[in-house]
């Protein structure tokens, strides 16, 4: 079963080298219109800024891209994407903003800086692992709902939604070679009053 990592959300996070400001931004994304819509909303953001270095990997065509913005070739952009690499991480888009601060740091200096600068970034945006999973829904009276979210926890089930009407309608997403153990249980802890309902297959955290 295919699994990949990439960030749950878009996060930043900075450091002062040298007096040079550095800010980390990270931000999860399905396609390269997407990816070039936050550089350019970061290079907008940080128009004053000496150089705002990129990366981002794809799963789409395996697309991999960097610049170095104006900093010396192979100091800025291939160590944040070496960091999305070695991360094994996907979909994920970072933008690395520099303030110069009037002392050089020579080209291992910028390496160093630059890698630091992207896996504080990706950090902040959490770090999570995507597989193939059902997207479910169950319905239960409020006197079964602990015990329902034990379950799911207990099948390592994440919980999309919860619906507080008449019942509770729990939304969730399981990996696909899970539904089976859990219907199983479900049907089992509530004397068949309770089954989960299907509602699509798509990629989603686990």
């Amino acid at each position: 079963m295919e699994e990949y990592k990439t960030v749950e959300f878009e996060s930043s996070d900075s450091f002062i080298e040298k007096k040079s400001k550095f800010i980390g931004y990270v931000k999860p994304v399905k396609s390269q219109q997407e990816a070039v819509d936050f550089i350019n909303a970061i290079k907008s953001k940080h128009w004053d800024a000496t150089h705002n270095v990129y990366a981002y990997v794809l799963r789409e065509n395996n697309i991999q891209r960097y610049s170095d913005d104006g900093e010396p070739g192979g100091t800025a952009g291939v160590p944040v994407l070496d960091v999305l690499l070695k991360e094994g991480l996907q979909d994920v888009c970072v933008v690395a903003t520099r303030y110069f601060g009037g002392t050089l740091l020579g080209a291992g200096g910028l390496v160093r800086a630059y890698s630091h600068t992207s896996k504080i970034a990706v950090e902040s945006g959490n770090i999570i692992t995507m597989a193939q999973c059902s997207i479910m829904s169950v319905g239960v009276d409020y006197s079964f709902y602990e015990r329902l979210n034990v379950l799911l926890s207990s099948h390592n089930a994440n919980i999309i939604n919860t619906d507080f009407a008449d019942n509770v309608t729990v939304t969730f997403s399981v990996k696909e070679d899970g539904v089976e153990k859990l219907r199983e249980k479900l049907i089992d802890i509530s004397n068949g009053k309770y089954d989960i309902k299907y509602i699509e297959s798509r990629f989603a955290k686990v």
